[in-house]
């Protein structure tokens, strides 16, 4: 049996999709050589110094039944040949006949095979001014279209299940739950790990930490205000001195991002902030285990995977009981509202001067982490393929 899945996203990003693309592909192929899989990619524009790619030929050598199929269009190119144009070229023109495809990016190319979709969130139809009106415009054509054409979907999380149910009338018994997992390399480190990290980045002694793309839907004006007033208190409640405190932020500028860096000239917060960029995977473990708190009170997630890898390195996490998030951290986490400044400024004061509060989070944390694991997500990634390969007359 040949199995296709799209591997654009994994090619290309280097957070976000990207990386749970390619920490889930990893984790599928390493239960065994049942099926054949062909990853393919829009290939055309790609560097040949790219990573991704190096990580993909070491997939195929590792595991002989995975081939790598690189289209020589570039992914905007692609996109609009299929999903805006809608042209029937299916994949297959270039995989060869498939038995099953899936696509872990929101939407399904052409295809003769039975399909596989996985959907992330629907932020684009829930919260449609934190993205550029152009890209709402596609999702909200595109994804709907996916959903309906496939034989099954897939969810990252019980809230984006229930939005798929509420918003696109998906019938509940073809969305199947399967939660990313954290690597083992996400875990306490001894100094001696995270010393040169910290030299490496010009870290701070001590400093919050977010790490996302910067967009709006990330909440990250509201916590620049609450951190502002957390390092020039008005009132007495600070219990420990947080004027050293730094905000270290890392992550790509993503869209409609004006609004963060004139909030940080408006509160004069420049000596008070890193601004990292993006942060290379390898760094990531570390820079979670130097942070005196991970900050992460999003607007809405489909599934919030920072905040699982700070947990899984004992930093206390602070984020919002909106959304996918509370199904990730449990109670092991200081939970805001996130429409509130006021309260994410208390959040932020208490996991900074609360020694109980941080011990306990400290402890139980990476306890919560091991609860998902991407084995785990592998395995029921290829108890659905299986499923739709050997009840092809089944919708699921």
């Amino acid at each position: 049996m040949h199995i296709g899945i799209d591997y654009t996203a994994a090619a290309w990003q280097g957070a976000g999709i990207g990386r749970y693309t390619r920490e889930l592909i990893r984790a599928v192929v390493a239960q065994g050589s049942t099926y054949r899989y062909s990853l393919f990619y829009a290939a055309g524009g790609i560097g040949s110094e790219n990573p991704y790619i190096s990580d993909l030929r070491q997939l195929c050598e590792t595991y002989p039944y995975v081939r790598a199929v690189p289209i020589p269009i570039s992914p905007r190119r692609l996109t609009q040949l299929w999903q805006r144009a809608r042209l029937p070229i299916p994949i297959e023109l270039f995989t060869g006949q498939l038995d099953l495809l899936h696509a872990l990016d929101f939407v399904l190319p052409p295809t003769r095979a039975r399909t596989l979709v996985t959907i992330h969130d629907l932020s684009f139809l829930l919260y449609p001014q934190f993205a550029a009106p152009g890209m709402v415009r596609y999702l909200s054509s595109a994804v709907p279209r996916s959903v309906r054409r496939a034989n099954g979907v897939l969810a990252d999380s019980k809230a984006t299940r229930n939005d798929l149910i509420r918003l696109l009338d998906t019938d509940p018994a073809r969305i199947e739950v399967v939660y990313p997992g954290v690597d083992a390399r996400f875990r306490p480190l001894p100094h001696s790990e995270t010393a040169p990290i910290r030299q490496k980045l010009a870290l701070p002694e001590r400093f919050l930490l977010f790490i996302s793309t910067l967009e709006p839907r990330k909440n990250l004006v509201r916590q620049l205000e609450a951190f502002s007033q957390l390092i020039h208190p008005h009132d007495s409640e600070t219990t420990a001195p947080l004027n050293d405190l730094k905000f270290v932020i890392g992550g790509r500028r993503g869209w409609l991002y004006d609004e963060i860096f004139a909030t940080i000239e408006r509160l004069q917060l420049r000596p008070h902030l890193h601004l990292l960029d993006f942060v290379d995977d390898n760094d990531l473990p570390a820079l979670y285990n130097l942070a005196w708190a991970f900050t992460y009170p999003s607007i809405y997630e489909g599934f919030g995977l920072p905040a699982l890898e700070a947990l899984a390195c004992g930093t206390p996490v602070l984020t919002a009981g909106n959304s996918s998030l509370p199904e990730v951290v449990g109670d092991t986490a200081v939970i805001v509202d996130a429409s509130d400044t006021a309260a994410i400024y208390d959040g932020m004061r208490r996991i900074c001067t609360d020694v109980a509060l941080r011990t306990r989070l400290q402890a139980n944390g990476p306890l919560r982490a091991r609860q998902f694991s991407w084995q785990q997500a592998g395995e029921r990634i290829l108890a659905q393929y299986r499923r739709l390969i050997l009840e092809p007359s089944r919708r699921v």
